[in-house]
């Protein structure tokens, strides 16, 4: 730990200021106020308290910093360059420009030293309760007496937005119950947001409201005393070395904009540059006579952390050895795990688990199936950490053998509440953190709720997999508030999300396979409530891994059948209906569309072959389909909300059937052969319902 004096902590702290100030300002656009308020805290964490190297972002132990107010981004710039990351001082002066290491806000992967994306208010926090979760399983289940080689602290700067974003709710509400005593979270209480003053919107009383989630609330800090924010760090650093340890929340009192003599404590300071009068008043007041872009050695010294860095892993390393020695399968386990490598045996185990499943002749839902998947992979993966959101029964991601997770049990499986938003961020900061691989569960409908940190896994490429059940209509009187019409289409919608909906059980072992095995981003497995019978068999397993494929087919066929999840069933009587009257087919069962999308042009010509009449069947909102089956194609599903009834009698009111799936795919077949242009049926209408 290093004690600057208060003249230096000063100027470090104005070093922060000021590069963010030249940032903007040369960029034209950006927050300067978030990182000119919260310097000084920033000075105190960094310098003082927070332990990483520099050197080697990925270090396992390292303390997680989160900045979920993200667009005060260089804030975390101005520190990662002077602590000594990877990223120059040229970085700096391109912030916000293409392909820089310096975004408009901080992203993961792009910049050494970003632990998440942050962006979107209250997911930092939410993601750094996911890694302070991470860090307090792991560390129960690997650390031995006189052996501790997980024990790190995760810190969030956030301010009153994050607060504000119902998300923070439940997400802080859980980390109390948990008691995840080693998350410490700054408020920055600067009474500012992009509007003005925040009184007229946002009067909580929020030192009480984390009161009463149980954490430990240190308030009336003031953020511009480094003394009164050293005393509160070390306050927070002891609950974690309690029994009853508590996450902590330091409030601190700021002014936005600390050093503008005409803009601090206004909102004209959060979200745009200072203006060159504006910034040259700036460097009088803060006395700063350094250049734009130019740091006083002293100051560059002071903020190195670099050797101090080094040090600490070097301590840690020597600690992990020594564990590896006194336990070398645990040791093993853990980089392994932390490494986000599968089991060495995996690959080799995998087969068989698949034959298993397609051996099975159960008329099964594929929630079901999901379940039993489950029960055969956990033993392959014991990094599995599961959970649902409030919906465990329904949605079914126990699994045999599975151990509930709670306040001060270690365990794989977590009963999130009802806090389906929550979980999935939490997910996405377990996965961020490095140990497990997460999955959570809720009804399809309600990933409205999770949907933006759906996307923020997908853009952060993270492997996060979504258990979406009771799917369609198919599931039933529980009527339109819980049937799913456009959930599917939409989510097939974020990019680098892989969303499944299988046939049966094979296809929905096959789409847990390739979600554990896919390390650049999430996937959603969209499930039935009703029992699907069997389409698939073992020989089918690798075409399933396509993403589509062709499923029955017959000689030279006039017409393709494409359909996914409890439609497939439908096809195949269609297909067999058509045989019956001389009309011969191919069903194309389609799981993944994206995955299938990334497949050769070859292949997707083969299985789709161009100018080849095609009905796709979907319980979904039908226009997704359009970019297979094309203008003049045919696309049974339902563009309406649906009704409360069995399902299979919301199956023959919607018309989703085969009938209506051999009248399409006849009137194509037979327009194609006269090979004139003749309006379809008034029922079957492209696009339509």
């Amino acid at each position: 730990m290093r004690n600057p004096s208060p003249e230096l902590a000063r100027r470090m702290a104005n070093a922060i200021r000021m590069l963010a100030v030249d940032a903007v300002g040369k960029a034209k656009s950006g927050h300067p106020g978030a990182p000119m308020g919260m310097a000084d805290i920033a000075e105190v964490l960094w310098n003082r308290h927070l332990k990483h190297n520099p050197a080697n972002p990925h270090w396992p132990d390292r303390d997680r910093f989160v900045l979920s107010n993200g667009h005060g981004s260089m804030l975390i710039y101005a520190l990662l360059h002077l602590t000594g990351y990877d990223l120059p001082m040229d970085e700096l002066k391109n912030f916000r420009q293409l392909h820089s290491k310096t975004a408009g806000h901080p992203e993961v992967g792009i910049t050494p030293g970003v632990e998440t994306t942050t962006g979107p208010l209250g997911q930092g926090i939410t993601n750094a309760v996911g890694m302070a979760l991470a860090e307090k399983l792991l560390a129960a289940e690997f650390n031995r007496d006189g052996h501790t080689i997980v024990d790190h602290a995760t810190w969030v700067f956030m301010g009153d937005g994050c607060l504000m974003e119902g998300i923070s709710h439940e997400a802080c509400s859980l980390a109390g119950t948990l008691r995840l005593s080693k998350l410490v979270a700054f408020w920055d209480d600067n009474g500012i947001s992009i509007d003005g003053h925040v009184e007229g919107w946002f009067t909580d009383d929020t030192p009480a409201r984390f009161r009463a989630y149980g954490w430990n609330v240190i308030a009336g800090v003031d953020g511009h005393d480094p003394a009164a924010v050293d005393a509160a760090v070390a306050a927070a650093r002891a609950q974690a070395h309690r029994p009853d340890g508590k996450p902590t929340l330091i409030c601190c009192k700021t002014v936005i904009g600390m050093g503008s003599p005409n803009k601090a404590g206004t909102h004209d300071v959060h979200g745009a540059a200072l203006g060159a009068a504006e910034v040259a008043a700036t460097r009088e007041a803060l006395g700063w006579t350094a250049a734009p872009f130019e740091m006083p050695a002293d100051i560059a010294t002071a903020w190195d952390a670099r050797a101090a860095g080094a040090a600490a892993e070097a301590a840690w390393q020597q600690r992990f050895d020594a564990y590896r020695a006194a336990y070398p399968l645990e040791a093993a386990e853990f980089m392994r795990r932390m490494a986000g490598d599968l089991l060495p045996d995996y690959e080799a185990r995998l087969p068989e688990l698949l034959a298993t499943i397609a051996a099975r002749p159960d008329t099964v839902a594929t929630r079901k199936a999901s379940q039993n998947a489950l029960d055969l992979l956990a033993p392959l993966v014991p990094e599995f950490f599961g959970g649902s959101a409030d919906l465990t029964g329904s949605n079914l991601t126990n699994f045999k053998g599975c151990v509930k997770a709670g306040r001060d049990a270690r365990g794989n499986h977590l009963s999130y509440g009802v806090r389906e938003f929550g979980m999935a961020a939490i997910m996405n900061g377990i996965a961020l953190h490095g140990g497990f691989i997460p999955y959570g569960g809720t009804f399809l409908t309600f990933s409205d709720y999770s949907r933006n940190a759906i996307r923020m896994a997908a853009l952060m490429k993270q492997r996060v997999i979504h258990v979406f059940t009771h799917d369609s209509i198919g599931l039933g009187e529980d009527g339109p508030t819980h049937q799913s019409v456009e959930h599917v289409p939409s989510l097939r919608l974020i990019p680098n999300l892989d969303v499944w909906r299988p046939a049966d059980a094979l296809e929905t072992a096959v789409a847990w396979a390739h979600a554990l095995e896919r390390r650049d981003g999430p996937s959603a497995l969209c499930l039935s409530r009703q029992n699907l019978p069997k389409v698939t068999g073992t020989v089918l397993a690798g075409h399933v891994r396509k993403g589509g494929y062709i499923l029955t087919d017959m000689d030279e066929p006039q017409a393709v059948l494409v359909a996914t999840g409890s439609e497939v069933e439908i096809a195949l009587r269609a297909q067999a209906l058509l045989a019956a009257d001389g009309i011969r087919t191919r069903v194309v069962s389609m799981p993944c569309t994206s995955l299938f999308d990334r497949q050769s042009e070859a292949y997707q010509d083969m299985v789709l072959p161009l100018g080849l009449p095609t009905v796709a069947v979907e319980a979904a909102h039908p226009d997704f389909w359009r970019k297979y089956v094309g203008r003049t194609g045919v696309v049974v599903g339902i563009a309406t909300f649906g009704e409360s009834a069995p399902a299979s009698v919301l199956y023959e009111h919607f018309g989703i059937t085969s009938a209506r799936v051999v009248d399409a795919a006849r009137t194509l077949v037979h327009r194609a052969a006269h090979r004139r242009e003749q309006p379809l049926p008034a029922h079957i209408v492209p696009s339509s319902n």
